[in-house]
């Protein structure tokens, strides 16, 4: 049986150089950030059966377990440097930590992300990463910063994993290959690292964006932390929202429903002045991201939905909570 410190040495202590001036093997890591920068750190738990389901693939969870943590570098600007992570485990299984540790450094060293550090014991299984980014200052894209008159954008496609989810409560039935095609948007999602990089922008160009945050409880939830942070207000254009190629064949109704409340999409929504729209395509173009325009910045409080003619929807959407959803 693995001891602990066995557990730690063959499956997540690494003999190669980091960025780290001490990593794991002592009482605490020591990073140096690079002159002129800012440290930025996020923590994000994943618990089963109420992150994701039992017996879930352990490399897709590796991966993503790191991948939500970075897609919130990703909406500050700031780029990855080093992450902890304290992992409960009901058992020791070698078959289990090998899917786990490969999945989860396969996306660490895509992104030059090092390990430096956590905990294991035994429990309910839980896994918990904090990860630290690095970012210039006065560069950070805050929830705090949208103004009256930005756009509204989103990255990438939504709707998708909230697709794959309800095939999985039976709230609908899909084809067993598109349900497939979907599910690999809620278990591998891909953190828009270089495009936060890209809207924050630098040393001397200000960043393009104003305000940003990661989708993850689903964007009508989630954009409104940015309006309240902000004391702005919005208009919504549902049917402009990039709905993922699965959820795009499915009915217009339920297109809405979750391209707009869905979650479990770890997409950018940002907000930026109009003046530099063609400046925001030409990141998305540069990062290889997509890019969408899906509204504006308000003064007067509050989140109006319109649909594609801007006439009002009223469709009780709503995001996802932690304590209080199903």
């Amino acid at each position: 049986m693995l001891s602990e410190f066995d557990l730690i040495k063959t499956y997540f202590q690494r003999r190669r150089p980091g960025r780290a001036v001490l990593g794991i093997g002592d009482d605490c890591a020591l990073l140096a950030p690079a002159p002129g920068r800012q440290i930025a750190i996020s923590s994000d738990m994943l618990v089963e059966d109420r992150h994701f389901f039992a017996g879930a693939d352990p490399r897709m969870l590796g991966h993503k377990s790191l991948a939500v943590n970075l897609s919130d570098l990703a909406a500050m600007g700031a780029r990855p440097v080093a992450f902890t992570l304290a992992l409960a485990l009901p058992k020791a299984d070698p078959a289990w930590l090998e899917g786990f540790s490969s999945g989860l450094f396969a996306l660490a060293d895509a992104f030059d992300c090092e390990l430096v550090g956590g905990d294991t014991t035994k429990g309910p299984l839980n896994i918990c990463i904090t990860v630290f980014g690095e970012l210039r200052p006065g560069h950070a894209l805050r929830r705090a910063a949208a103004r009256p008159g930005d756009d509204i954008w989103i990255s990438g496609t939504l709707g998708d994993a909230r697709l794959a989810l309800a095939g999985y409560w039976k709230e609908l039935e899909l084809d067993p290959s598109l349900h497939e095609q979907a599910a690999l948007r809620m278990h591998m999602p891909s953190p828009r690292v270089a495009l936060g990089l890209a809207l924050a922008r630098g040393p001397i160009a200000p960043p393009l964006a104003h305000a940003a945050l990661d989708i993850s409880d689903g964007l009508v939830g989630d954009l409104g932390h940015i309006l309240a942070a902000s004391q702005v207000g919005a208009t919504l254009d549902v049917d402009a929202l990039p709905a993922g190629p699965v959820l795009a064949r499915q009915a217009l109704a339920l297109r809405r429903r979750f391209t707009a409340a869905g979650g479990d999409d770890y997409e950018l929504c940002f907000t930026a002045p109009a003046e530099h729209r063609e400046a925001v395509l030409e990141a998305g173009r540069e990062s290889g991201t997509a890019v969408t325009r899906v509204g504006r910045i308000e003064a007067e409080a509050g989140l109006r939905l319109v649909d594609a003619d801007g006439a009002p929807l009223d469709v009780g959407l709503r995001g996802w909570d932690h304590f209080t959803s199903p």
